[in-house]
């Protein structure tokens, strides 16, 4: 009994101290503070999910896929090595098929745009879109972007205005901040979870181009994708995509596409037809600890600047190579993906202040962003003839194209955008991506060169690719 009332002493010391810290620190948290009563830690969410989950739908897809009837076993790579693709298959020895997948949605305009993850809908054939009250409509895809892994749809609403989420500003979001993941997980039905902000700026994650997450401990499954991310006053602050985890389950790590990049994707593809980024025109590298001691930096911390396009946007704002940019818009800057996030989710036209460190002083610098020029045209060509490059899709590389790509940095030449299936570039290894930079001792620097070099005949074929940063060359005798 003594232990028991020692204990409970112990206690009642212990939440006295608890009670005067928060007292002594609720202060400084300006607008946000720790509950201090009974009362505050027994609020419920039920208010805001009552708002918020009606804009919250469930996203049904259909797909005809086509099935062979025969074997598995002529499914196996070396069966089809020794008798072909097309052994024992004609027209008649295949079946269709109904493959069918769910996800989530927002509704963020109440005339029926509904935004959701590009992996939800690709290839669907059919698109259905069901409200939190039973209600289905047939959804058109507006647009998507695999740069960001969102897509827009649209449902005919008849008029009707659809309850719709206002999006957040995403970059005034703090770790720490609650938020709730709504959305359809396993398809069991519309679940709502809450969990905290608990990180921001996730940038080595690896899920789409333009890495840069918002991370949550909100429980997040399969079948949560492209739901959504709410934060106490009710608006949506991102859209689940995709989650860390060993089983398939959640772990307590998920990732959200912030609100700032998905109102630049929804304005893209909505009111202009067509996305087109900011284009800054100036590529680095992440400043690492090494870096950082040599240039006398107190931190590792913004990007390096390798290479500025003459004349682009960083050009004409003053950037040059050996530059450190430090900020965007008033946002540190930690890394290249951090810097695209920052570029992408500005408005063409639109000047932009950035922060930049140049032999260790700061420096304030206004840039003007444009779009990314189409210079030189692309001259997309699809190549064939007596030569080992026949079956290659080639373009010209511009700086709009490198953008549409996702490429790190622009670089000019000849690049390789598809290769044809069985045929001769296919044979010989040629693959999506290479850069062709000399057939038979001859530079190659622009498609009408490579066509006029390939179209003469030759007994022996030289051609040296680039692929990841190194030179293959191959030799082909007739």
């Amino acid at each position: 009994m003594r232990a028991n009332t020692f204990i409970g002493k112990f206690f009642q010391a212990a939440v006295a101290m608890a009670a005067g810290a928060v007292l002594t620190t609720a202060p400084a948290l300006a607008d946000k503070a720790l509950p201090n009563s009974r009362g505050q830690v027994e609020i419920s969410f039920a208010p805001l999910v009552k708002t918020a989950a009606p804009a919250v739908v469930n996203i049904y897809t259909r797909k005809v896929v086509r099935t062979r009837r025969l074997a598995p076993l002529f499914d196996d790579p070396f069966f089809r090595r020794f008798f072909g693709d097309n052994f024992g298959f004609g027209d008649g020895q295949s079946r269709q098929r109904v493959q069918n997948s769910l996800g989530s949605g927002v509704i963020v305009a109440g005339d029926g745009v509904v935004v959701t993850n590009r992996h939800v809908i690709e290839g669907a054939d059919q698109i259905t879109v069901v409200l939190s009250d039973r209600r289905e409509f047939d959804a058109t895809i507006v647009g998507s972007d695999d740069r960001t892994d969102l897509a827009v749809l649209r449902v005919d609403t008849g008029g009707e205005s659809l309850p719709s989420l206002a999006l957040r500003d995403s970059d005034t979001l703090e770790v720490g901040d609650l938020v709730l993941a709504i959305g359809n997980p396993f398809g069991v039905g519309q679940t709502v979870t809450s969990g905290i902000v608990s990180a921001l700026a996730r940038t080595q994650v690896g899920i789409s181009d333009l890495n840069f997450f918002i991370q949550t401990d909100a429980a997040i499954n399969p079948g949560n994708s492209g739901g959504a991310l709410v934060t106490m006053d009710g608006k949506l602050v991102g859209i689940n995509s995709a989650i860390f985890s060993k089983s398939g389950g959640s772990h307590g790590i998920g990732f959200a596409i912030p609100a700032n990049m998905v109102r630049s994707v929804v304005s893209g593809l909505t009111e202009g037809g067509r996305l087109v980024r900011p284009w800054l025109g100036a590529w680095g590298q992440r400043v690492t600890a090494e870096i950082a001691a040599s240039l006398d930096m107190a931190r590792p911390r913004g990007v390096l600047i390798n290479d500025v396009y003459r004349s682009g946007p960083a050009d004409k704002g003053g950037v040059r190579v050996g530059d450190i940019i430090l900020s965007v818009k008033g946002q540190e800057i930690n890394d290249p993906a951090g810097l695209n996030f920052r570029i992408a989710t500005a408005t063409i036209g639109k000047t932009i202040d950035i922060s930049i460190l140049r032999r260790g002083r700061e420096k304030n610098l206004s840039i003007e962003l444009v779009e990314p020029p189409e210079d030189p045209p692309r001259e997309v060509t699809d190549l064939s003839g007596p030569h080992p490059v026949a079956g290659a899709i080639i373009a010209n590389m511009s700086p709009a194209l490198a953008d549409e790509l996702g490429l790190d940095r622009f670089s000019a030449g000849v690049m390789i955008l598809k290769v044809r299936r069985r045929s001769p570039a296919g044979r010989f290894g040629f693959r999506p991506n290479d850069w062709v930079r000399s057939i038979n001792g001859k530079a190659i620097d622009d498609v009408k060169r490579m066509v006029r070099v390939l179209g003469r005949s030759a007994e022996r074929w030289e051609i040296t690719v680039e692929r990841g940063g190194k030179d293959l060359s191959l030799v082909v005798n007739r």
